[in-house]
């Protein structure tokens, strides 16, 4: 996902994000850069990263989060290191990786 501003923003942006993949390119499967999503979706006390992570489930689409994630708190490295362990939802440092994995 190219973008020039933040477009994962609440719920209903993410899922708008995966149906326009879906609809526009043929696939269920996205890679987005950690600076296109909300900050609000990193504090994890929100519940959006896990609403968000359903949605994506429920809808059999696949994301990958790319981004400098050495700088977190313990809390999300934990949540990463859960999601990473599933084929539907992960973190990873670059834009390559997202996309091959």
């Amino acid at each position: 996902v190219r973008s020039e501003e933040r477009i994962a923003r609440d719920r209903a942006s993410a899922l708008d994000l995966l149906m326009a993949a879906q609809g526009e390119a043929g696939t269920k499967n996205i890679a987005i850069d950690k600076k296109l999503i909300a900050d609000v979706f990193f504090r994890l006390s929100s519940g959006l990263a896990g609403e968000i992570l359903k949605n994506y489930v429920n809808y059999c689409g696949r994301i990958a989060i790319y981004g400098i994630f050495a700088h977190t708190g313990k809390p999300l490295k934990d949540f990463i290191y859960e999601s990473n362990k599933r084929k539907t939802a992960f973190f990873v440092e670059t834009e390559e990786e997202a996309v091959t994995r």
